[in-house]
């Protein structure tokens, strides 16, 4: 039998690479878009329904959907509209819960990592959470909807970490530290970080996401964090970049231009509960993704 599966914000970053990866795996995928921000290019080889929808309004479809994996949102931390963001973000869940209702469809979707602010590390999914953004509002507000419902359904959320990968150019300034300083590097110029380069980030590959999102649909409901387990410092990025670029340029600091109240200084996810409940272990070490993903760019751009 061939499983139906819609995946929506599918020509974004985490959602094209997902939509593609599902038609490999044999599924009948169908992707939505508000086309706000993401880009048609993601797509390019998808063989299946394309439909322009913004999810917090209503739609209808007409054929029936087994999963529902759920990436649309206002992903940016610092969009200027905070009313549009925390409402669409509620409402566009909420409308997912419905159609998943309505089909008796599994769902999976993307939470974040900002909900755990400038928290104690490694982060665990239990931790009090440290709102920052109303972007953090939204996804806790979800979680929390998402909890009432563990007992009644399958549904299961994915705190995603720092993600780098394929298909983010569209992104702009929210695309990844790997992207921009890649860029800066590959021109020649000192890639630019915040006063010292001793921030941490947990990066992980957008393929491990995908895998995620896979083994999501097998594990008990719940809430995860999708991370390596590992905290990177800007300083170590910039040494990593070096080593793969075959360069030798040393970082060019400067001060930190947000609002520390609203900044994370360091993401390192703790993976206990995603590799018992969901099987899931990233499996990409961060010098091996950012070389696939450069040989990606250079193919590509």
């Amino acid at each position: 039998m061939v499983i139906k599966s819609l995946v929506t914000g599918g020509a974004g970053f985490v959602g094209s690479n997902l939509a593609l990866a599902l038609e490999k795996l044999g599924h009948q995928v169908v992707v939505t878009d508000n086309f706000q921000s993401a880009d048609m290019k993601n797509l390019e080889g998808f063989q299946g329904e394309v439909v322009s929808w913004d999810v917090s309004l209503p739609h209808s479809f007409s054929q029936k959907f087994d999963i529902v994996f759920h990436q649309a949102a206002i992903t940016d931390p610092r969009y200027p509209n905070d009313e549009e963001t925390y409402s669409k973000n509620v409402e566009g869940f909420k409308r997912m819960i419905e159609l998943a209702d309505r089909d008796g469809a599994k769902l999976v979707y993307a939470s974040t990592a900002g909900l755990y602010g400038n928290g104690s590390v490694p982060m665990k999914e239990s931790q009090e959470k440290q709102i920052l953004t109303v972007y953090g509002r939204s996804k806790l507000k979800m979680d929390e909807i998402a909890e009432s419902l563990f007992s009644k359904r399958h549904i299961v959320g994915l705190r995603y970490f720092n993600v780098f990968g394929p298909r983010e150019a569209h992104k702009g300034r929210p695309a990844s530290m790997i992207y921009h300083l890649y860029h800066q590097m590959k021109l020649g110029k000192r890639p630019r970080i915040f006063n010292w380069g001793e921030q941490i980030r947990d990066f992980i590959y957008v393929k491990d996401i995908v895998t995620a999102n896979l083994r999501a649909v097998e594990a008990v409901s719940g809430v995860y964090n999708v991370a390596t387990g590992v905290g990177t410092s800007f300083n170590e990025l910039v040494k990593v970049l070096n080593e793969v670029m075959k360069t030798q340029l040393e970082p060019e600091y400067f001060p930190m231009p947000y609002d520390a109240k609203t900044y994370q200084s360091n993401t390192q996810g703790d993976t206990h509960w995603a590799e018992e409940k969901m099987g899931f272990k990233a499996q990409w070490e961060l010098k091996k993704a950012i070389q696939d993903y450069l040989k990606w760019l250079q193919e590509n751009e």
